[in-house]
């Protein structure tokens, strides 16, 4: 059995030291986050050890009213209670609109820089460690980099260098609003069908410059466990996160100690079982409830707007996520 030292070394990005390497992503759960059973949820998550633990996507939008320090202050704490680093994934628009690149007004374009700025705003307050611009998975600040999908003819379509336009000015917005008190780490989905690694290499080394602290590459595997993220991690000067395939530790500790990424992501693992870190760093593999990639109870039930769980929980368990009525 391999040891896993590398993925349990501690870690430091600017003034934030992380117990070990292991993340658990964004993945939405279909509770309120601020809810005592979304509190719950990510108390759990980062009770069983993972270093850091980015919340789910969450649109900039509720961060003018609904969303406010005294609010999301509980969830902050609950996470660094358990042990972990906090970031939040920040959305363009509220979670399930419809929004096209061609669809924004050069007004909403720039309103929603200035949501971004203001959501970190808050963040910051309420005691995030770092903020996530949510760019991958064809989602709209994805859908502005593909030259398929923006059909823009201004200054954020046409051109590589237009299609990058609203990250890079969402990226420097945040930096301008908190300085460098706050994280800012960037997913990025590194491949698509209408552009290249190339292209996202030039994108990547953009949003650097604008001041990035982190990118995190998702999907990271094609045909070896974190080889998308290894072009990134070889050419930029941040930290580069990688999901897929981290389930299994060795492949997981192979990943950090071949430079192919600094930090991994380990996803619906961690919902059917949030101690995977600790029992792996006990030697108590054995014990760990795995993942089986079912899709029932997680993809499922996000399928059906209900809320997450695993079918390999206990009935014990179950109850503690379940929402008691309310959104927040």
């Amino acid at each position: 059995m391999m040891s896993c030292d590398g993925i349990f070394s501690t870690f430091r990005i600017r003034d934030i030291e992380l117990a070990n390497r292991i993340v658990v992503p964004p993945m939405v759960q279909v509770r309120p986050i601020t809810s005592p059973e979304g509190i719950a949820w990510y108390r759990r998550l980062a009770a069983g050890g993972a270093g850091l633990v980015i919340v789910e996507a969450t649109g900039v939008p509720r961060f003018r009213n609904e969303l406010t320090p005294k609010t999301l202050r509980a969830l902050v704490d609950a996470i660094h209670v358990g042990g972990a680093k906090v970031a939040i994934q920040l959305f363009p628009v509220r979670i399930g609109q419809k929004t096209e690149p061609d669809d924004l007004s050069l007004e909403q374009i720039e309103a929603m820089i200035d949501h971004y700025g203001k959501a970190a705003t808050i963040c910051r307050k309420a005691g995030f460690d770092g903020v996530e611009p949510h760019g991958a998975h064809g989602y709209l600040l994805n859908r502005f980099f593909m030259p398929d999908r923006n059909c823009r003819t201004d200054a954020f379509g046409g051109s590589l260098e237009n299609r990058v336009r609203l990250a890079v000015r969402i990226v420097r917005r945040i930096r301008e609003a908190v300085g460098e008190n706050l994280l800012i780490l960037f997913r990025h989905t590194p491949t698509g069908d209408a552009y290249t690694m190339e292209d996202s290499l030039s994108f990547a080394g953009q949003l650097v410059r604008a001041g990035i602290d982190v990118l995190d590459i998702s999907p990271a595997r094609r045909a070896a466990v974190a080889d998308l993220a290894a072009p990134f991690k070889a050419r930029l000067s941040v930290p580069v996160i990688a999901v897929n395939g981290m389930e299994d530790p060795e492949e997981a500790e192979r990943a950090v100690r071949e430079g192919r990424c600094d930090l991994v992501a380990v996803g619906r693992q961690m919902i059917a079982d949030a101690q995977w870190p600790r029992k792996v760093r006990d030697g108590k593999r054995e014990e760990i409830r795995r993942c089986t990639k079912c899709d029932k109870g997680c993809f499922g039930n996000l399928r059906k707007h209900k809320p997450v769980e695993c079918v390999l929980w206990p009935e014990h368990e179950l109850t503690g996520y379940m929402p008691q009525g309310g959104d927040s």
